[in-house]
């Protein structure tokens, strides 16, 4: 495979009441991805991804309702729907 573009909302600053774009920084590289030969990993393609209000919660340093919280310097993490572009597993197959 290519070497594909990839973006990553990184967490700059914990939120205080609501999130703020200066809380979070969009960081862009590329990188090379393949499946390995013999593994029954699978490469996706995020399509679309999910934007929650629960997300806040985990953007508080302290949310006192049981969640764990967002790592600072670390990629968001969410929901969404993907495309799968590569499988070594035979349960999914390319492009679905």
């Amino acid at each position: 495979m290519a070497e594909v573009r990839n973006k990553q909302v990184v967490l700059k600053n914990y939120a205080v009441c609501f999130p703020k774009e200066s809380d979070m920084n969009i960081v862009q590289g590329t990188i090379t991805l393949k499946v390995p030969e013999g593994s029954s990993d699978v490469l996706l393609k995020n399509l679309y991804l999910s934007c929650d209000p629960y997300l806040r919660l985990l953007m508080a340093k302290n949310n006192y309702v049981g969640f764990g919280t967002f790592t600072l310097h670390s990629p968001l993490a969410g929901n969404g729907v993907s495309q799968v572009v590569e499988s070594g597993h035979p349960e999914y197959k390319k492009g679905e």
